[in-house]
């Protein structure tokens, strides 16, 4: 039996979404260029490009290439129309980040506003509005969806914050998917800061290469991602990888949680659980013999917590982030002490150190915008 032969809405479809994925990657090409591009045929391509014209997802520039005299015909340059932005968004103890991208993947406004820390709901609501008003782009419509990167726990099936014992940075509960409501025509999807850096830290990678690893960030704040087979296993609430609470080696040798390792050393900011990052780093490269303790407990703390991850979710690699978790100094101490441990895999530090939770919530804005306009495409041709 001869297998069904795909259908001419299929085909249609299918030529379209290359055509749009060209020219997401290229400003502008004509008819031929994306037939060159797409390895379409061009009287195919021609057809897809005048769908799409008249869908309102592509436009002629009214550039034109050079012809006449022996030059050929002349040429009409078609790009992207106006079809929207997506906005990315970043809530940390240092302050709110939007941006706005274009399905080039160019961002095209950008704002940012502080916070106090630790931040109240209140606090981070009316950040929020100022500066997702702040990023509109000058035409004024309202970015198509949303993606938002938040320093803190965010329950899997709404998406609000969820205030656990010991929070650094946000002291109550917040809603990001209704605070966006009104300031985003899509959905606004939301998840944690560790989560992003480490899907920013697998694409970073050469495909295929980082599919089962934990990504730890130390900072002010701690979390673990999971990655396996490629995907971050965010648990049934949304709240794996919080590894504040669990129980390692403090100091003195004795059964203490992680989080209060930092308080025993004197390492907190006053009046908070958050890390004093600055006084952290200050000690373990200061003096000795005290900068040698505080490495040894930080190391023997850290490897601790890694001895558990590697046991519950069998890593093939763990990747430390965070401005003082991927210092070589305490990077150092920690392989060291994980390396004595039973049981312990690679551990290096996290190559993307600029703004990572952003940049992982940056490029799913982006993928996510991508397919939107693909989308459009497809019910457009199923209505014509």
């Amino acid at each position: 039996m001869e297998p069904a032969k795909p259908s001419l809405e299929l085909l249609r479809s299918l030529t379209d979404e290359h055509v749009l994925r060209t020219l997401m990657r290229c400003p502008r090409l004509t008819r031929a260029e994306l037939a060159a591009e797409t390895g379409i045929s061009k009287p195919t391509v021609g057809e897809s490009v005048r769908r799409l014209t008249a869908a309102g997802l592509v436009a002629d520039t009214g550039e034109r290439t050079p012809g006449g005299r022996g030059r050929g015909r002349v040429g009409s340059y078609y790009a992207l129309a106006d079809v929207g932005v997506a906005l990315a968004l970043s809530i940390a103890p240092d302050g709110i980040v939007a941006e706005c991208l274009d399905a080039h993947g160019d961002t095209v406004s950008r704002a940012e506003r502080d916070i106090g820390r630790p931040a109240r709901p209140d606090q981070v609501t009316a950040a929020l509005g100022a500066v997702v008003t702040g990023a509109q782009p000058q035409s004024g419509v309202r970015p198509r969806l949303a993606v938002v990167s938040a320093a803190d726990p965010v329950d899997r099936d709404s998406g609000r914050l969820v205030h656990l014992p010991d929070a650094p940075f946000l002291l109550g509960e917040l809603d990001p998917v209704e605070v966006l409501a009104p300031y985003v025509e899509g959905p606004v999807t939301v998840d944690n800061d560790v989560n992003w850096a480490a899907r920013a830290e697998r694409d970073g990678a050469p495909p295929g290469a980082l599919r089962d690893f934990a990504y730890v960030y130390l900072d002010d704040g701690m979390g673990c991602a999971i990655v396996s087979d490629a995907e971050v296993r965010r648990g049934a609430g949304g709240l794996a990888g919080e590894i504040a609470h669990l129980v390692t080696i403090g100091p003195g040798g004795q059964a203490t949680r992680l989080i209060d390792v930092f308080g025993q050393l004197g390492l907190r900011r006053a009046g908070s659980t958050a890390i004093d990052v600055d006084r952290l780093l200050a000690t373990v490269s200061g003096g000795q013999p005290q900068a040698d303790a505080t490495r040894e407990t930080l190391g023997r703390a850290v490897s601790g917590v890694l001895a558990a991850v590697v046991a519950l979710a069998d890593p093939e690699l763990i990747v430390i982030g965070g401005s003082w978790g991927a210092h070589p100094l305490i990077l150092d101490a920690i392989t060291a002490a994980f390396a004595r441990l039973p049981r312990h895999v690679a551990v290096r530090a996290a190559t993307l150190s600029a703004q990572p939770s952003l940049a992982g919530a940056r490029a799913d804005a982006l993928d996510r915008l991508r397919a939107a306009i693909v989308a459009a495409a497809h019910r457009a041709g199923a209505d014509s």
